[in-house]
């Protein structure tokens, strides 16, 4: 099942680009036998400034046809890791070939493009910056797929 991360604006060389490409080199090794993976991210730019409206036709084109989309969200459902590796290999069970998670830029998503989701997915009732969010998703795919084959990795 491929992952991509459609995700509002770019990061710039740093730490944070440093933790996402290793947490996706993590995952893409462990769940390379499991059926998950490869993992990309997917950067986009509303150089125009449309909002929240522009920001959803972009991440719409950007969406993989038929993929399943898991919208990051702060309105969306808090799960835990053991919960959210759950879902992931069940929509690769299921025969889910396309999963893309898909972040908004500073003013979230639009309605619109929130409702077209499968699924909505908070990193709890705090907000956090996208960069970080995008580290926090790598990190958890990752330890997805460290659940899913038994790893030591997460820990109860």
């Amino acid at each position: 099942m491929k992952v991509t991360i459609c995700a509002i604006g770019r990061l710039r060389a740093g730490p944070e680009l440093d933790l996402i490409k290793d947490y996706l080199q993590r995952f893409d090794r462990t769940g390379r036998n499991l059926g998950l993976g490869p993992a990309q991210i997917m950067e986009l730019e509303d150089k125009k400034g449309g909002g929240p409206t522009a920001e959803a036709a972009l991440l719409e084109r950007a969406i993989p046809k038929g993929a399943k989309i898991c919208a990051m969200d702060e309105r969306g459902k808090v799960m835990t890791s053991p919960e959210f590796a759950d879902m992931m290999g069940n929509w690769r069970d299921q025969g889910t070939s396309d999963l893309a998670f898909i972040i908004g830029g500073a003013d979230g998503l639009s309605k619109q493009l929130r409702a077209q989701a499968d699924t909505s997915l908070s990193f709890g009732k705090m907000v956090w910056p996208h960069m970080l969010a995008r580290v926090m998703l790598c990190e958890q795919l990752y330890r997805a797929a460290s659940i899913q084959s038994g790893s030591p990795y997460h820990r109860v």
